[in-house]
């Protein structure tokens, strides 16, 4: 076998992404990388407080490749090194949310392990060839899914071109796949015959061979038989020799035959005859042959991957990017979430700058991510339970059903650089600082935020944080030991485009000096970071914006009549700790409440914060009422648009509603006309059942019984006369509660009464979501249907006509022609054919074998639909030229979508 050695050469641009990175660090890279081994450990540690892993290892769900799922679990989901990169994997999130159906990864495996053995020389298994070769059919496919999706215009091109930019620079190796699809039998897991010239003539001289052997052994087997030696002729195989097998008696039935092996029980031998020793032998030469020329052709296709393993590597690392943008869109669709903005800073620096940093973070209803997984995930295990086969406890149901997180507003004005949220212990500080972080990171990695309209915030290129206890023991660090260490570290490799994030800074020591190094840290922290938030307790670290602008407030909000935080910022205000009002909530001894008063109100003397106090629920007071009153106003805006929308479309409704309603008459009309065709058909049946029957002395009587039976159908089916008289005299008319009538002021709108007229003779109507009331003569009911001629119900008399002529037939009906050689026009199960949902070939030979199978001088009732027309043409064309029918008679208005054909 010859295998071309030469590839398609092309020119493969630099990666998007080098290296996998957490948070600006390279996981992967082997170059030598400017960040620090502290930048590195600040980063990890960022990772496991605001717990990253539950992120990636949520987004692992969707990940369709085992590379993926192995990616995302270990963490190491790529996040953008620069703003452009960041963007980058934001677009391709977008461009794989807007595909019309995921794309297929089935096919792809991870290869790698596969091409590293064959580049270390080793021989790959045909699974293991299989599975390199599968891999890069799929990944094909995947390129081609996308160009086809793409291709539709211009505008498809543009929305699908950053998922597009991915693949299409990759060598999909088309040769090496047909190489590995020639040779070997992926489906039986077989090397092909046509692998090579010499596996070809091998196999083909062992058949040969072994055909003469089961030949000559089958003629031996058959006179050890007949002579006795055993009770049915039998060959086996026995130390990869064919023999036969021969009583132990009787072996001297097969002289100088060669014993290869015995039964359990020893009384049969299974023997080599002698005539089959040089043909055993042979075989088992060429099955060796064979062997050793299978493993050449699995040698020279190993060499073969190994060749093209930049090609294959580079092919993967795009696969597993494609995987991870669509697991991302995937999440996203999990979590209801939106695209967020990235910016970043544009303003010149200079020294007489208010501010350093135009930064700004907008966003709106954001729900933390965590507590959104878990409430998803939840609330998928409370319905699985509820729709299961069995009933769920509803005890069970309810314990883990959680609340939604509640959605938080995360508002920085430009040129902030230090944040101080304040306010109560359980009141959200800590989580609503972790939101913002969790937001950094997903942004960075292109996943969307679960987040209202369209959030903004910087692009950071760290995410650093102090949150938790690091008290260690091994270490000898105490509380704040640990909480200023890990600050410092922090203060060590932050730059101008960081998020830094403390909680409770300065905690764990003395006030007065935990204060002092709060103050002097943010402002350190001011002129060195992108933006910084921290928590306190520390109401002087407020006062800092009363000095600097680039210094902003913001506290939570706590309910003091429930005691019980909402866990909503308030923005520029600053919070109380309510300390004292928790302790009492809980059930704190009232004596230890009341000398904690005593105490405040000595390191109080002047009750500044009590003023400072009251004054805050005053105005919270205020900001309440003022947001139910504005909550009011949109509530009342909202119906009155509703309203004037719903009048307008009813306006721009009008044609579409009066064809609606003729169109329901008219579908109402045929609905009585074909029921009133049914019974007078029913009526005809009879009358021809009975009349073959009947001496002719009876027939007037049968006669008469006819008509009266189609009298009564006909009278069934007329309008009543008090309708008529109503119609003709409006001035007794009433209007009816629940009755459609029309309105003549409004130009004979139809409306429904919803109140009967009082004494004043005024009644209310109700027209569309406007209820109005309308003078009674003002109040037209609505007309009775018009019937046309055409489809108007038979004439009692000519029905009766009918009849007598099909009475004066019958006595000549054999000699009267072909009409009167059938019966009555009866559809009955027997002699319908449905053709609908049946293609064109398939109804064509369908209906001939029911025509042919049809007895003579009967019926058919094809019902072919309506459809587009094509069936039905075809349907006609075929009755016209078929030698058995006679006649057609086409669908008409009481029979749509049927053709009636008449059998020779």
């Amino acid at each position: 076998m010859q295998i071309s050695n030469s590839f398609i050469s092309i020119t493969k641009p630099s990666n998007l992404f080098h290296s996998f990175t957490i948070n600006g660090v390279s996981r992967t890279s082997t170059t030598p990388s400017p960040i620090t081994l502290s930048t590195q450990l600040q980063s990890r540690r960022t990772e496991t407080t605001l717990e990253w892993h539950s992120i990636c290892s949520h987004l692992s769900a969707f990940a369709s490749t085992t590379m993926g799922l192995s990616t995302a679990q270990n963490s190491r989901i790529p996040l953008g090194q620069t703003l452009d990169q960041s963007q980058t994997l934001l677009e391709q999130t977008t461009a794989a949310m807007l595909l019309p159906r995921p794309l297929d990864f089935s096919g792809i495996d991870d290869v790698t392990e596969i091409v590293r053995g064959c580049v270390g020389g080793e021989l790959k298994t045909i699974s293991e060839l299989c599975a390199v070769k599968r891999t890069i059919g799929s990944a094909r496919a995947v390129f081609e899914e996308l160009i086809r999706v793409s291709s539709n215009d211009d505008e498809s091109f543009h929305r699908y071109s950053s998922l597009l930019e991915i693949l299409q620079n990759c060598d999909f190796l088309t040769e090496l796949e047909q190489k590995i699809g020639f040779c070997v039998d992926c489906n039986l897991s077989v090397v092909l015959d046509r692998a090579s010239e010499d596996l070809e003539i091998i196999r083909s001289e062992r058949k040969g061979n072994m055909e003469n052997l089961e030949s000559l052994l089958k003629e031996i087997s058959t006179r050890v038989f007949q002579a006795g030696g055993i009770d049915k002729p039998l060959i086996t195989k026995r130390r990869s020799r064919m023999c036969v097998g021969v009583r132990a008696s009787h072996r001297s039935l097969l002289p100088d035959g060669v014993i290869l092996d015995s039964s359990s029980s020893g009384a049969t031998y299974f023997m080599e005859p002698r005539d089959a020793v040089e043909l055993n032998n042979m075989e088992v030469r060429l099955s060796s042959s064979e062997r050793t020329e299978e493993l050449t052709v699995l040698s020279l296709l190993s060499s073969e991957i190994a060749k093209s393993e930049s090609e294959i590597v580079y092919l993967l690392e795009r696969i597993l990017e494609l995987d991870l943008a669509s697991a991302r869109a995937a999440y996203a669709r999990w979590i209801n979430g939106v695209c967020p903005v990235l910016t970043q800073e544009t303003a010149v620096e200079t020294e007489v700058s208010a501010t350093e940093n135009h930064l700004s973070v907008n966003i709106e209803g954001i729900q933390h991510p965590l507590l959104l997984q878990s409430y998803l995930t939840s609330s998928r295990s409370a319905l699985k339970l509820e729709t299961g086969n069995g009933a769920a406890e509803p005890e069970s149901i309810s314990e883990d059903e959680s609340d939604p997180p509640v959605p938080i507003d995360i508002k920085i004005k430009s040129g902030t650089k230090v944040v101080v949220i304040s306010g109560p212990n359980a009141g959200g500080k800590t989580a609503s600082m972790k939101t913002l972080g969790l937001a950094s990171l997903m942004s960075k990695a292109g996943l969307y935020l679960p987040a209202k309209s369209r959030p903004s915030l910087p692009w950071f290129d760290l995410v650093l944080t102090d949150i938790g206890d690091h008290q260690s023991l091994e270490q000898n660090l105490s509380t704040f030991s640990g909480h200023i260490s890990h600050i410092c570290k922090i203060l060590e490799v932050t730059s101008r485009q960081s998020l830094v994030l403390i909680d409770e800074i300065g905690s764990g020591t003395d006030p007065s000096e935990g204060v002092a190094l709060s103050a002097s840290i943010l402002q350190y922290l001011k002129d060195r970071v992108g933006l910084a938030v921290v928590t306190t307790h520390y109401a002087d670290l407020s006062r800092l914006k009363e000095q600097d602008p680039r210094f902003e407030n913001a506290a939570m909000e706590f309910c003091l009549e429930t005691l019980l935080p909402t866990y909503n910022i308030l923005w520029g205000s600053t919070g109380n700790s309510n300390a004292l009002s928790i302790a009492k909530s809980i059930g704190f001894d009232e004596k230890v409440l009341h000398r904690a008063h005593k105490w405040m109100e000595k390191l109080m003397p002047d009750k500044q914060n009590e003023r400072k106090g009251m004054l805050y629920e005053s105005l919270m007071e205020e900001r309440n009422a003022l947001k139910a009153q504005a909550s009011r106003a949109a509530s009342f805006h909202s119906e009155v648009m509703e309203l004037y929308r719903e009048i307008r479309d009813e306006a721009e409704d009008l044609e579409r509603r009066e064809v609606a309603i003729k169109e329901n008459e008219t579908q109402q009309i045929q609905r009585e006309l074909q029921s009133a065709k049914l019974q007078i058909d029913e009526v005809v049946r009879k009358f021809d059942d009975q009349i073959k029957t009947r001496s002719p002395d009876q027939f007037n009587s049968l006669i008469r019984e006819s008509e009266a039976a189609i009298a009564s159908i006909v009278k069934a089916h007329s309008p009543a006369d008090e309708f008529s008289i109503r119609e003709t005299d409006n001035s007794s008319y009433v209007p009816q509660v629940g009755e459609q009538v029309l309105i003549k002021s409004l130009g004979n709108k139809m409306a429904t009464v919803v109140e009967a007229p009082d004494n004043d003779g005024t009644a209310m109507l109700q027209y569309g979501k406007v209820k109005v009331r309308v003078k009674k003569n003002d109040i037209r009911a609505i007309p009775s249907r018009e019937r046309s001629s055409a489809t108007s119900l038979p004439d009692q008399r000519s029905l009766a006509a009918k009849l007598q002529r099909k009475f004066k037939r019958i006595p000549n009906e054999a000699n009267n022609g072909v009409e009167a050689s059938y019966g009555p026009m009866i559809q009955t199960a027997k002699n319908t054919v449905d053709l609908r949902g049946m293609r064109v070939v398939e109804a064509s030979h369908h209906l001939d074998m029911v025509i042919s199978a049809s007895r003579s001088k009967e019926l058919l009732f094809i019902i072919h639909g309506m459809g587009s027309g094509v069936l039905k043409e075809h349907v006609l064309e075929l009755l016209k030229n078929h030698p058995r029918v006679a006649k057609f008679e086409q669908e008409s208005p009481m029979n749509y979508g049927c053709t009636v054909a008449y059998i020779k």
